[in-house]
C-alpha cells in the first residue's frame, strides 16, 4: 500500500498500488481541484483518497449501502453515490456523514450527473430523475425509455443570448438507452421533446460538441451517429468498428472512441472520418481519456496504454492491474486507475515520450472571442456532455443489457 520499489515496477511507472477495497472498484470520481479522489465498488463501500500528498492515502470511508456501488460524483464538499440497492446517497466529505438517502428508482442506479443545484439520475428501471441538491425530493421523473437507460446529458439554457429562440431557451436533458434511442426532455416541464431512432442496437455512451449543439451516440450496433440536438434529426454515421462502442469523448473536433472490438479510434466529428486506429489491445476498450496530446485507454485485458493522439503510435503499455481497469484520472502528472481486481493504482505519466508537450488538446486558446463558447464547453463537460462510462461487464466483451 506504499509505493512499490522493485526493479519491474519501476520501468512499468508504478507509484503505488492501494489494496483497501474488499472487492472490484466500479467507478471514480475526481474534486474539481483534482485533490480528492473517490472509489466506489462491488464490496458496497466508497473511499476517498488524497491525490496530491506525496503517498496517495485513503481519508474517509464511506459505508451504507446495501449493494454495489455502480457510480460516484463529487460535488463541492459533498460525495454522491448511486448503487444497486436502488438508492442514491449524498455524503460529506469532511466527516463522512450520509447527509440524505435518495429514493425513488425501482432498479439498479447507473448513472448521475449533477449542476448544483440538481442531481440527474438514470436506471434501468426505464426512467431517468431529477433531484432537489438540497433536499434530496425528486423533483421530475422522465418515463419513456422502453428499456433501462443509461447516460445522461445536461444542456442548460444558452441565457447569455440576446436574441433567444424557443429550443436554446430551455434547459435540455438528454438520456441515451437500451431500446436504442436517445431522448431529448425539456428539463422545466419533464415533457419530451425528440426522439433520436437509427441505431439498431443500445444506446451505450453519449458526448456532445464543446457548443452543446451536436450530439454524438455509441452503441452495440457498432456505430457513432451525429444528430442535431434541437432537431433530432441525424446528421453522420460514423461507421468502423467491429464491435459495440463502449465510450467516448469529444476534444475539440475529434471524437476518440473505445470498442470491443479491442482498438480505440479517432474520428472527425464533422465530416465521420477515422483518422486513426490504436491498435494493441487484447480485450474491450472500457475508458479513452485525451491527456496533453496522449491518448489513453483502459482495456479488459487488466492493462493500460498510451498513445500518440496524432501518430497512432503506441508509447507506454502500464502492467499492473490483474483484470478489467474500470476508470482513469489525472492529477498533475499521476495517473489513477481502478480495477475489478479491488485495487487503485498510481502511474507516473509525466513526460511520456521524453519531449516537451504542446499544450493539452482542447487546452485554453489565446482567443478572447471564444471566452463564450469555452464556458459552454466547460458546463458542458461538467454535466456529463464529455465523460465516459464503461459498460459493467466482467466476463466477456458483451455488454450485458437489462
Amino acid at each position: 500500500m506504499g509505493c512499490l520499489q522493485s526493479r519491474k515496477v519501476e520501468e512499468n511507472f508504478l507509484l503505488q498500488s492501494l489494496q483497501e477495497h474488499e472487492r472490484g472498484i466500479n467507478s471514480m470520481a475526481i474534486s474539481e481541484d483534482g485533490s480528492v479522489l473517490a472509489t466506489g465498488g462491488e464490496d458496497k463501500i466508497a473511499r476517498l483518497w488524497s491525490t496530491k500528498t506525496e503517498q496517495c492515502e485513503c481519508i474517509g470511508v464511506l459505508r451504507g449501502h446495501t449493494d454495489y456501488i455502480n457510480c460516484i460524483l463529487i460535488e463541492d464538499c459533498y460525495v454522491l453515490t448511486g448503487s444497486a440497492d436502488k438508492t442514491m446517497r449524498k455524503w460529506d466529505v469532511g466527516t463522512c456523514e450520509c447527509l440524505l438517502i435518495l429514493t425513488g428508482h425501482s432498479s439498479v442506479i447507473y448513472r448521475m450527473i449533477c449542476t448544483g443545484d440538481f442531481i440527474f439520475s438514470s436506471s434501468y428501471d426505464r426512467t431517468a430523475r431529477a433531484w432537489d441538491f438540497e433536499s434530496g425530493e425528486c423533483v421530475r421523473v422522465f418515463r419513456g425509455h422502453k428499456r433501462g437507460v443509461y447516460p445522461l446529458i445536461f444542456i442548460p439554457a444558452e441565457q447569455e443570448d440576446e436574441e433567444l429562440d424557443l429550443d436554446t431557451a430551455k434547459d435540455i436533458l438528454i438520456t441515451g438507452s437500451a431500446d436504442f434511442t436517445a431522448r431529448t426532455w425539456n428539463f422545466e416541464t419533464g415533457q419530451l421533446i425528440k426522439v433520436m431512432k437509427g441505431h439498431t442496437g443500445a444506446v451505450t455512451c453519449m458526448s456532445v460538441d464543446p457548443g452543446g449543439r451536436v450530439l454524438f451516440t455509441g452503441s452495440t450496433d457498432f456505430t457513432i451517429r451525429s444528430w442535431n440536438i434541437y432537431k433530432g434529426t441525424q446528421l453522420k454515421v460514423f461507421e468502423g468498428h467491429q464491435g459495440s462502442v463502449i465510450c467516448m469523448t469529444v476534444v475539440n473536433k475529434i471524437i476518440y472512441s473505445g470498442s470491443s472490438d479491442h482498438t480505440g479510434r479517432a474520428w472527425v466529428a464533422e465530416f465521420g472520418d477515422c483518422t486513426r486506429i490504436y491498435k494493441g489491445h487484447k480485450h474491450t476498450v472500457s475508458v479513452i481519456k485525451v491527456y496533453e496530446g496522449m491518448v489513453m485507454t483502459a482495456c479488459g485485458d487488466a492493462m493500460v496504454r498510451v498513445f500518440d493522439a496524432k501518430s497512432g503510435a503506441l508509447k507506454r503499455t502500464m502492467k499492473g492491474h490483474t483484470s478489467t481497469v474500470t476508470a482513469m484520472q489525472v492529477v498533475e502528472g499521476k495517473l489513477f486507475t481502478s480495477s475489478y481486481d479491488g485495487t487503485l493504482n498510481v502511474w507516473d505519466v509525466r513526460n511520456i515520450d521524453g519531449e516537451n508537450r504542446p499544450p493539452a488538446i482542447g487546452g485554453p486558446q489565446n482567443n478572447n472571442n471564444n471566452d463564450k463558447g469555452k464556458q459552454k464547453m466547460n458546463e458542458v463537460e461538467k454535466f456529463g456532455g464529455l465523460q465516459s462510462t464503461p459498460a459493467r461487464n466482467k466476463e466477456s466483451d458483451r455488454i450485458v443489457l437489462d
